[in-house]
């Protein structure tokens, strides 16, 4: 009898009836309501709408950087509603990386020390050596003993992807990483992480509100007042 993998069509985050509440000096505040999604693995979905309608938060919850007020959020198989943070930390490591709008370097690692510190807290040996391999896939080698303060700001996303792909992560979550920079900065930025993320193979959850960006992904999902309004496959 022939035996089937379960987990090859299984999607690597699921989300179903998820929901944000937050109190306020008004009462309580519903920032997400019932949202449910599937994202595959491999797949680039973005994730649109106005200032203000739930994206960074959606993105939150699917990384298990927050958690749901309701609802359930499946990562990479397993739910996060079972996991304190250190369970969910632990979920992400090696599995998830990350790229912000503000960088979030460290300024007194160099851009090689920062692209490191993955792979050191997960105790990699050659933690160094994958580092350089990768800093040299994003233009940087020479700037590898660079603090950030010595990097321009298109510099500081490079070093940024080249952290968040060191570890070879099954998904990335990008929130609006081109917000800090200049148009022609961010066109440059935007074709190193796809490239980088078609390469590897990784699955893309991207935050932006640029349509033009959005369309570049498999998928997009339109949030609006914290309810999902729209989904389409955009190619």
């Amino acid at each position: 009898m022939e035996h089937k993998d379960e987990t090859a069509n299984r999607p690597v985050l699921k989300a179903v009836d998820i929901g944000k509440e937050v109190t306020s000096p008004e009462g309580p505040l519903t920032i997400l309501d019932k949202v449910s999604l599937e994202i595959s693995l491999g797949e680039s979905v973005a994730i649109v709408g106005q200032s203000g309608a739930g994206k960074s938060t959606l993105l939150a919850l699917l990384a298990g950087l927050d958690e749901a007020s309701e609802g359930e959020v499946w990562l990479d198989g397993e739910a996060l509603s079972t996991l304190d943070e250190d369970g969910r930390a632990a979920r992400r490591a090696g599995r998830v990386g990350f790229v912000f709008q503000s960088f979030h370097l460290i300024p007194s690692l160099t851009a090689v020390e920062n692209v490191m510190l993955p792979l050191e807290l997960a105790g990699e040996a050659d933690a160094e050596s994958r580092a350089d391999e990768v800093l040299k896939q994003v233009g940087l080698s020479a700037r590898r003993r660079h603090y950030p303060r010595q990097l321009s700001g298109g510099e500081k996303q490079r070093v940024a992807i080249a952290r968040a792909f060191v570890t070879r992560p099954r998904i990335l979550f990008a929130d609006e990483p081109t917000g800090n920079l200049d148009s022609r900065t961010g066109a440059t930025i935007i074709d190193l992480l796809f490239s980088l993320n078609s390469a590897l193979g990784t699955t893309l959850v991207l935050v932006t509100h640029d349509h033009g960006l959005a369309l570049r992904c498999d998928r997009v999902i339109e949030i609006e007042d914290g309810r999902l309004v729209a989904e389409n496959v955009s190619r």
